[in-house]
């Protein structure tokens, strides 16, 4: 099993508009999670969604930024577990922006998965996929 999810999309905005919508927590509410999120160096900070008991996910993703490049590069942790505490997936996700061709090559790499969780890799393989997507027509909109 492959445990890095790789996603790679192309939006038609500069790297700064991007930046906005994966480091500022009320743009990355309008398509991924609520969260309290500040883009900065070793800040700790939560996701919450709905929760899920049977899969073993209390709704709160744990986090903590491990690397901040100002409209290049985030890096932080990803946590979750059944409740407070106790964690069962421990996994980073990397942001990296590229200016290419008038727009910004963003790549979405969340690595750290284990052979059991490949329920849980499948899962969020379709959902980055879809958020991503959705990014794009929330940068769209707000930049006509």
């Amino acid at each position: 099993m492959n445990s890095t999810i790789k996603q790679e999309f192309f939006y038609q905005h500069p790297a700064q508009l991007v930046w906005e919508y994966i480091t500022e927590s009320d743009k990355i509410a309008s398509w991924l999670m609520e969260n309290n999120l500040k883009a900065e160096l070793g800040y700790e900070f939560t996701f919450r969604t709905t929760p899920m008991p049977n899969f073993g996910f209390d709704g709160t993703i744990y986090c903590k930024v491990l690397e901040l490049v100002p409209f290049k590069k985030l890096v932080y942790s990803w946590k979750g577990g059944p409740s407070p505490g106790v964690v069962t997936l421990d996994t980073v996700v990397t942001w990296t922006l590229e200016a290419k061709d008038n727009g910004t090559l963003l790549l979405l790499e969340h690595s750290g998965f284990t052979e059991q969780q490949a329920f849980t890799f499948q899962i969020m393989t379709k959902g980055w996929q879809d958020n991503l997507a959705e990014l794009d027509g929330l940068i769209k909109a707000a930049s006509k």
